[in-house]
């Protein structure tokens, strides 16, 4: 990732997720997350750390096409 991304993440993304309810998922998350070694859990906060950016940037692309779309209409 860029380092505008890495910034992004760690001063907004992660933030967001930190303070987003869980629900349902929550002792799932905490079931996960006991189960891991040290290298386990570096590699799921890396994987989340991807998607989560991943997704960020979907969604920024897709609001921009739609309001190109919208702009047509």
């Amino acid at each position: 990732m860029t380092d505008f991304m890495d910034w992004l993440y760690f001063h907004y993304i992660l933030p967001v997720l930190q303070e987003e309810p869980k629900g349902e998922y929550e002792e799932h998350i905490r079931k996960l997350e006991s189960l891991l070694d040290i290298p386990q859990s570096t590699n799921l906060e890396m994987a989340v750390e991807f998607y989560a950016s991943t997704a960020f940037r979907l969604g920024l692309r897709t609001g921009l096409s739609l309001r190109q779309l919208l702009a047509e209409e």
